[in-house]
């Protein structure tokens, strides 16, 4: 038999795992503040003050940093996929080498050929998820450049344009985490080639580490309490004009 009964409760715990977190994150951050949400929020506030400059270079600097940054990982993630594929040709070598590891599972020929399938799996959905959110912050610069000028903040249609540009912006971003949590869960995954019970107890310790940095942060608190400041300073600004 290919899997054995421990394999398919391991691989059940590490696809609850992650598909779960994200559909409890996604549903949480509607109602609790966390990163995605607070940022979010900042988001609103950038853009909305994108819409009162005329001279917008430091905006293109910005978002020209991010995309540094996504391309550095989805460039990363074609030599981590290109060097799994690889061990495709090395499976009998890959094979002693679990076998010398202490306290490690007996290694399946065909059962290492499915862990590798898997993970490279895995790195070709974060290389989806990165080269999505580097298309979407290009929509923004396209958006940013569209954008009238509206100091008086008095045009409606210019708010909601703001507002546009803001969710699009926070699209990027969820793509960009995305790719991130998979890299998360790529090391989970390796786990299983040492033993299926490591990887039941890291896919729980992914998503303890995953939620105490989305949720419980100190980055968190930080960014929650700036968010408050911001939105005192607006209906001040509001309330004098």
């Amino acid at each position: 038999m290919l899997f054995s009964f421990i394999d398919f409760i391991a691989l059940a715990c590490f696809f609850s795992c992650w598909v779960g977190y994200t559909f409890f994150a996604r549903k949480k951050a509607k109602t609790t503040n966390c990163i995605a949400r607070c940022l979010h929020q900042h988001r609103i506030h950038w853009m909305a003050e994108v819409m009162t400059k005329e001279i917008r270079v430091g905006e293109a600097s910005l978002l020209a940093n991010l995309e540094r940054n996504i391309a550095f990982f989805a460039s990363t993630t074609l030599l981590v996929l290109a060097g799994v594929l690889t061990l495709f040709a090395q499976v009998e070598r890959l094979e002693e080498v679990i076998s010398s590891i202490p306290f490690a599972a007996e290694p399946n020929h065909a059962l290492v050929q499915v862990k590798l399938a898997m993970l490279a799996s895995i790195f070709v959905l974060a290389f989806f998820q990165f080269t999505w959110s580097m298309r979407q912050y290009g929509f923004l610069n396209v958006m940013i450049g569209a954008a009238p000028i509206d100091r008086t903040r008095t045009d409606k249609n210019l708010a909601k344009y703001s507002r546009q540009m803001a969710t699009v912006g926070d699209q990027a971003a969820h793509s960009y985490n995305y790719g991130l949590r998979s890299y998360y869960f790529s090391m989970a995954a390796l786990c299983w080639f040492w033993n299926p019970i490591l990887l039941i107890i890291a896919s729980l310790l992914v998503v303890y580490i995953l939620y105490h940095r989305e949720f419980n942060s100190r980055a968190v608190k930080a960014i929650t309490a700036a968010q408050q400041y911001l939105e005192i300073a607006q209906q001040e600004r509001e309330s004098k004009t």
